[in-house]
């Protein structure tokens, strides 16, 4: 999608973040913009903020891990804008933890944000890029800890799933004239670790309670050492930046730096040694 301007977007997770960077990067680039969140406080200050830059935008609440409130939203969007041309499924929350303090409604509560948004986003708004026949491009936000499978935790998992999705729908949407990237953010100035802050009543317990004595320390440095990294972390108005290119240049993959890099080069390393190993070798048939 070359020419912005004039075309609508959606954004979910808008109110904050990488979301709101999005909106106003497209809204300076004169793309009329839906911006969705379950806070509704922060979402008409954002809205209201962007406003005054005259971006023509708008906003929606909705629990997006919901797929009726999905579909109202984007119900909204039509009635406002009439049409809807880029999709960002952005919204993600940080939990789930690691193995031995997993929960049930932990799981629910980040594979509902995390992965079924994104999927019911995809499901929702893909037809009503189609119906228009002018193009559209979909970004969905993974995390670089889709790429990289750190402890295995709830967010990882969604994260890999989340990649997973957008390389696939780029090859089958492609011929549809959509265009599908995923975005692997590193550490970003965000409020994602505080999520829990945005728990809806039906998740409630998806927190584990903290383990006491040695382990409640060791949660606690560790939190303190991703809160550090995350209030250093990049700017989300360039993050913006760098989504509107991307959508511009039907980037598969948009990164915004390359820290991991190595990490992710080792990953690729392991895997090409798993196939050495049987190299040669005929299957029993």
């Amino acid at each position: 999608m070359k020419d912005l301007a004039g075309k609508t977007a959606f954004i979910t997770g808008a109110a904050s973040g990488i979301g709101l960077g999005v909106a106003t990067a497209l809204g300076q680039a004169g793309v009329k913009v839906m911006m969705c969140d379950i806070e509704k406080d922060a979402l008409d200050s954002a809205v209201a903020e962007l406003k005054r830059t005259n971006a023509d935008v708008d906003g929606v609440v909705a629990d997006v891990s919901l797929k009726a409130q999905l579909q109202a939203a984007a119900d909204a969007t039509l009635a406002r804008y009439g049409e809807v041309h880029i999709v960002h499924n952005n919204a993600g929350v940080a939990g789930g933890g690691s193995y031995g303090a997993w929960t049930e409604r932990g799981w629910d509560w980040t594979i509902g944000v995390n992965l079924m948004a994104v999927i019911w986003g995809v499901e929702i708004f893909g037809p009503l890029i189609e119906r228009h026949g002018q193009g559209g491009h979909i970004v969905n936000t993974a995390s670089i800890a889709g790429l990289i499978s750190g402890s295995g935790n709830a967010y990882n998992v969604t994260k890999y799933g989340v990649v997973a999705l957008s390389e696939g729908l780029r090859v089958e949407l492609a011929p549809r004239g959509i265009g599908v990237s995923v975005l692997c953010p590193g550490f970003i100035r965000t409020a994602i670790i505080d999520s829990v802050r945005n728990l809806p009543e039906r998740f409630a317990g998806a927190v584990a309670p903290a383990p006491s004595g040695a382990g409640q320390s060791a949660i606690e440095a560790w939190l303190g050492a991703v809160r550090e990294r995350v209030a250093g972390g990049i700017d989300p108005l360039y993050v913006g930046e760098l989504v509107r290119e991307g959508i511009e240049g039907d980037w598969p993959y948009i990164f915004t730096d390359n820290e991991f890099e190595p990490v992710i080069a080792a990953r690729f390393e392991g895997i090409k040694a798993g196939f050495d190993k049987i190299r040669g070798r005929v299957p029993p048939h």
